[in-house]
């Protein structure tokens, strides 16, 4: 999946190192949202930072063990989507993904997140796609939810979130339950 047209208002574009200013700036702006859910937000002090991330993801795609993407909302950029790796032995992966304060509630994540498992099931071939989300995380975790991701399970303390474990919620698709959805 190179870029991807979601709707007529929501593209996924590939991580480039042009858009690290853009995306720090926006991680910045939204520090206390993010936060709340994302162990990463306290590091993530520089553009400069931004870029060997966005650099990684740039490897993660070249070498076939996954992609991430930027969201553009209206031409402006939103949020993340992306797969944290592939385990082709056992086809699968999972999906990770935030979305900035104010862009909630309209579907946008709901449509990444389909438009990317139909290119894991439908072109990738995946057997797999696991969404782990914090178990307090109401919003996070309606969008496997309204996909018709089934929850198999808590791992506790699954996570340090800065001074305090969370539990994470595991969802599951499989290839065979997303193709008859469809």
């Amino acid at each position: 999946m190179i870029n991807c047209k979601v709707d007529e208002d929501l593209e996924l574009r590939l991580c480039e190192v042009k858009y690290a200013a853009q995306l720090y700036d926006l991680v910045n702006s939204n520090r206390a949202h993010l936060r709340e859910w994302l162990p990463w937000v306290d590091g993530t002090r520089s553009a400069a930072y931004i870029q060997m991330f966005l650099e990684s993801c740039i490897r993660q795609h070249a070498a076939n063990n996954g992609f991430n993407y930027l969201m553009f909302y209206q031409g402006e950029l939103v949020g993340n989507i992306g797969l944290h790796s592939i385990d082709w032995t056992h086809k699968k992966t999972s999906i990770g993904y935030w979305l900035a304060t104010g862009f909630e509630g309209k579907g946008l994540m709901t449509k990444s997140c389909c438009a990317v498992v139909d290119h894991l099931f439908g072109v990738m071939q995946l057997n797999r796609v696991e969404i782990k989300v914090g178990e307090l995380n109401a919003k996070s975790r309606a969008i496997p939810e309204r996909l018709g991701f089934k929850q198999e399970g808590v791992v506790r303390q699954a996570e340090w979130l800065y001074d305090h474990y969370i539990d994470h919620v595991i969802y599951g698709m499989l290839a065979r339950e997303w193709d008859a959805k469809r």
